[in-house]
């Protein structure tokens, strides 16, 4: 394990995918400790678009570390080679570390792992393992499910070690700064295991609202995102990811966490509690 050079004030980050869930956060950590960032997005101020590769290399000129979050999924098909694609780009323009979303349990995703570090020569790697994000709930696609009483998803019986994404936002610009391990694989999780019947009784109790869990097929919840506007192909490979993941083998939490911040995971009862007092139910 290594610990990486500190920033200095001059120093610039990438983060890509800058508006989405993790990257915002990120964002808004270096924007606090004076570290110059480059938000990039596919209508900001810098244009970062995974499906345009010709953006990538102005993104990254003069930058010396990145944020990394690829959409959709790690997992998805082509991800290895936009990974490959990356990290000969961030290498040939000096970039010195980057550090990539990815997540737990995937075999595919570990693929696109393997081919960012291969091709990003010199570039001190560092991944962050993510189990499912609490805030999924609160801001992503299950929304809607929590403000209309019913979670519709195919998770079954399964129980996940639901993973605040402020505190995987801490670790990501702690190993960006030079403020914890970096060059290794963090896997995080949440500190409890909790099922999405479990889930329902916490949202229930924070939000002041009856939520009850409504187990679906994996074909029945791609119906259901293709009914929110998804593409087919997309729509079906998430369904199919959600149903992998789900399965139980990340039935385990893990002290990744605690070992990068010296500080306990925060509890899904606490994110629950601090999202319901923020607003975020209340429509």
């Amino acid at each position: 394990m290594t610990t990486n050079r500190e920033l200095q004030k001059q120093d610039t980050v990438l983060v890509t995918s800058g508006t989405g869930k993790t990257g915002r956060r990120v964002v808004e950590r270096l924007t606090a400790l004076g570290v110059p960032v480059r938000s990039g997005s596919r209508g900001g101020g810098v244009p970062f678009d995974w499906e345009d590769e010709s953006g990538w290399e102005p993104a990254l000129r003069g930058v010396d570390a990145a944020y990394v979050a690829y959409y959709p999924d790690l997992a998805a098909p082509g991800a290895p080679e936009a990974m490959a694609a990356f990290g000969r780009i961030a290498a040939g323009s000096g970039v010195r570390r980057v550090v990539l979303l990815s997540g737990r349990g995937e075999p595919q995703a570990v693929v696109a792992e393997e081919a960012l570090r291969e091709a990003a020569t010199g570039v001190e790697l560092t991944v962050l393992r993510s189990a499912f994000f609490a805030q999924n709930f609160s801001e992503g696609a299950l929304l809607d499910g929590v403000l209309g009483g019913e979670l519709v998803f195919p998770a079954g019986s399964a129980a996940e070690p639901f993973v605040d994404a402020d505190d995987l936002a801490d670790v990501a610009v702690a190993a960006l700064t030079g403020g914890g391990p970096a060059g290794v694989v963090h896997e995080l999780t949440g500190p409890r295991l909790l099922t999405f019947d479990e889930v329902a009784a916490e949202l229930t109790a924070a939000t002041g609202r009856p939520v009850r869990y409504v187990p679906v097929s994996g074909p029945a919840y791609a119906a259901v995102l293709e009914d929110c506007g998804l593409p087919a192909a997309e729509a079906g490979f998430l369904a199919d990811l959600f149903t992998m993941l789900l399965d139980g083998h990340n039935a385990t939490t893990t002290h990744g966490v605690e070992r990068a911040l010296g500080r306990e995971a925060k509890d899904f009862t606490a994110y629950a509690r601090d999202a319901a007092e923020d607003g975020a139910w209340h429509r």
